[in-house]
């Protein structure tokens, strides 16, 4: 979890991939109108983010009910937010927090192609996020470093936890 640029699609893909588990990109489960808002610069606002958030808790929830493991992308960037997605997984769910500086979010964003969330959304996300260090469950790792170095934080900080 965390802002726009921080790398939660490659480093939840590292996770899922050395944890064996499923992957679903946070992203894909925004209604259409959320993607068309943000692609022209507007901010979500939390009636926005309320069915994106419970088809994030559908997906958590039908795989655990399964009993399978899941690793999802997902801004989460408020702490009711969090809580409604732990309420929805039954509180079987860790946060891997990725944290920097905003002049590094802002390079990574710079740098990428064809994505639809704007740098210029990232001040607003910044102003919404509720760091949720020191949250029970929450894992935090500092991203300047590589994708690698950074799933293995997270891989080491999610086995310290229990």
């Amino acid at each position: 979890m965390g802002v726009s640029g921080c790398g939660k699609t490659s480093v939840a893909e590292g996770l899922a991939m050395a944890l064996g588990a499923a992957f679903i990109e946070g992203d894909s489960l925004h209604p259409a109108a959320n993607v068309e808002k943000m692609s022209h610069g507007i901010p979500l606002t939390d009636e926005d983010r309320g069915p994106w958030l419970d088809a994030i808790g559908q997906v958590l929830a039908q795989a655990l009910g399964k009993g399978a493991s899941v690793v999802v992308s997902c801004s989460a960037l408020k702490r009711a937010y969090r809580d409604r997605l732990r309420q929805a997984a039954g509180g079987a769910l860790a946060f891997v927090f990725l944290k920097g500086s905003r002049e590094l979010l802002v390079s990574r964003m710079a740098a990428r192609q064809g994505h639809f969330m704007p740098a210029s959304l990232l001040d607003s996300q910044l102003a919404t996020l509720e760091d949720p260090s020191g949250e029970p469950g929450v894992v935090t790792v500092d991203i300047d470093a590589s994708v690698e170095e950074v799933v293995a934080a997270a891989l080491q900080g999610l086995a310290s936890r229990g």
